[in-house]
Order: C-alpha cells, then sequence, then structure tokens
C-alpha cells in the first residue's frame, strides 16, 4: 500500500527520506501532483516510467527548489535568466542545454542533449525539494497517458501500491501543467501551453514562436494522445446526447447523460483547476451508465484557454499504443 503523509513538517521530512533512498513519491505543485524520483539516481527515474507505463522517449522535468541550483545543472542563457526572475518560482518550464556538470541522469531526459527544468511555486513542494537537496523528476502522478491527478485522492486512484507515498498537500490550485518553453534554438518556441500564459511570457521578453519538435521529443507532455480519459472526446459540441456526457463551460447544454462543470460563470482559471477533476468524474459516470463519448462546449483559447483546449485536443486523439 502506498502511504499517504501529510502536509507536514514531519510528513515533508519522512517525504525527502523516501526520495533520497530512491523511492517514489508524488507530491502537490501548483499545477497537478507529479510523481518525484531522486533526478541524479538513474534507478529511481527508471521507476518513475515503470509505475506510470510511460513511454521510454517522453523525458521528465526536473524540479528545484531555488533558480540558482535548476539553472546549475543547464546552459543558462541571459534570456533564460530573466524569465526565471520573471516566473520562478512558478508554472514555466525551460528546456535548455544540459551543463557539462550536469547531476540529473541522463534517463530523465531520455537521453537528450537538454533538459526540462523548473521550480515550482507551491509552498509544500519547495520544503520538500530543500528537504532532498536533489533536483526531483516528477511527471505527473497517474499512469502514463491517463487523466493527471489534482488531489491526492486521483493519486491512489491509479498508483497506490506502485509507488512508496502521496504528499497530500490538497487540491492544486491551477490544475494544468506547467508552460513548456524551448530555448534551445535562436528564438523561444512554445512546446506546451500551461499555466503560465503566452501573454504573459510575451510581455516578459517579446513573441515567441509556436512549435513542435522534429525528431527525439524534446520535453515532457508532446505525445499527440495525451491526458486521455476511457471515453472518447468530441470537442466544441453545441448539443448533447443522452448517451454522451458533457463537459460544460458556462450554462450546461440540455439532454446529456452526466454532466461536469468547468466553470459556470466562463472563467478560464476555475475551468483550469477543475479539467482533470471533471475529466475524471465523467469517467466514474460512465462505470455507472452507458455513455458512449464526452461532449466538451467550446472554450475560448486564449489565456488559460489556451492550456486547457491542448489538453482537450490531446484527449480527443486517436489512441496510441
Amino acid at each position: 500500500m502506498t502511504e499517504r503523509l501529510d502536509d507536514t513538517e514531519a510528513g515533508i521530512i519522512s517525504a525527502a527520506a523516501l526520495l533520497r533512498a530512491g523511492e517514489l513519491v508524488a507530491f502537490a505543485t501548483e499545477t497537478v501532483y507529479g510523481l518525484g524520483a531522486d533526478a541524479t539516481d538513474p534507478r529511481a527515474v527508471a521507476a518513475i516510467f515503470e509505475a506510470k507505463g510511460r513511454p521510454r522517449f517522453n523525458p521528465l522535468i526536473c524540479h528545484y527548489a531555488d533558480a540558482g541550483t535548476a539553472l546549475a545543472d543547464v546552459n543558462a542563457t541571459d534570456l533564460a535568466r530573466r524569465l526565471a526572475d520573471a516566473f520562478w518560482p512558478g508554472p514555466l518550464t525551460l528546456v535548455l542545454p544540459r551543463g557539462a556538470r550536469c547531476r540529473v541522469a541522463l534517463l530523465a531526459s531520455a537521453g537528450l542533449d537538454t533538459l526540462a527544468v523548473r521550480v515550482p511555486a507551491h509552498a509544500t513542494a519547495r520544503a520538500l525539494l530543500r528537504a532532498v537537496g536533489r533536483p526531483v523528476a516528477a511527471p505527473s502522478a497517474n499512469r502514463s497517458g491517463r487523466v493527471s491527478p489534482t488531489t491526492a485522492a486521483h493519486v491512489l486512484r491509479e498508483l497506490d501500491g506502485r509507488i512508496a507515498a502521496v504528499l497530500d498537500a490538497g487540491r492544486c490550485p491551477i490544475g494544468v501543467e506547467s508552460t513548456v518553453l524551448d530555448l534551445t534554438g535562436e528564438r523561444p518556441v512554445l512546446l506546451r501551453p500551461g499555466g503560465a500564459t503566452r501573454e504573459a511570457i510575451e510581455a516578459a521578453i517579446g513573441p515567441v514562436e509556436t512549435g513542435k519538435p522534429v525528431g527525439p521529443l524534446r520535453a515532457p507532455g508532446m505525445l499527440a494522445s495525451h491526458y486521455a480519459p476511457s471515453l472518447p472526446v468530441r470537442l466544441n459540441a453545441t448539443s448533447a446526447a443522452p448517451d454522451e456526457a458533457l463537459l460544460a463551460f458556462g450554462p450546461p447544454l440540455p439532454g446529456a447523460g452526466a454532466t461536469a462543470q468547468l466553470s459556470l460563470t466562463g472563467q478560464p482559471v476555475e475551468a483550469a483547476a477543475n479539467l482533470f477533476a471533471a475529466l475524471r468524474a465523467l469517467d466514474e459516470a460512465a462505470k455507472k451508465q452507458t455513455l458512449r463519448a464526452i461532449a466538451v462546449m467550446p472554450i475560448p483559447d486564449a489565456g488559460l484557454g489556451l492550456a486547457i483546449n491542448d489538453r482537450l485536443r490531446r484527449a480527443a486523439a486517436p489512441r496510441q499504443e
């Protein structure tokens, strides 16, 4: 059984000891719960892939207690330091070349010459990282391709018995993963929308490009089919059938067999925080009644809506085996 640790000094100390011993510990960040392992320990990193059933070519984000230790493991540019000053601690991941003295196991970056790094803003996460004293690799704490967890209960539903512990710090306030920005080329490239909005990033550094990596995946969350619930997903729905579940944004469409609300008042921040829990709720509803699909109401493609729609498009993509 997976141990559920309280969000206390004793719980943090216990979680840190487990991580230093090579065990897996899930913990809350401001985005989603991460499945943590000592990033300097290749066997611990390998255990992440085993627990998640994660594709080996999908690299992991490494989490740090502060910007200084994060940037010490990469070749940091002036632009990276500006972004770190502006957004860390916070939901922004930077992809940079690995440094010559990088401590992180190559498996964590899928053997690439780049590394994805961030400093989370969640107080418990930062306290845990300080106690561990090492970078912690931490993808979302769920089975690969499944809906990301925003509570400890979500983690336990999928990973109970597969990991040592979950450090329960309540619900994650943002609810979608970090934004991933590639700084390895001549211009910054937005690889994954997330908790740090494109608008905020461009206000800080100017225009960024949008792109997908060519060849090996350079950052987490880049598989086309990802964040997938068990039911097929139908986007931009303007009607709902009795044998469909409805993911509502604003006043719900009539006629659905089950409904989960992202934000009755159409607030993207509230919708982001509710997204994964709502998808899980509809999955649970599908177990109790015959439902063939999830119909998703349109969500504006701006701000956090961009990140929400990115997740939903991945959920709607053909499943990858």
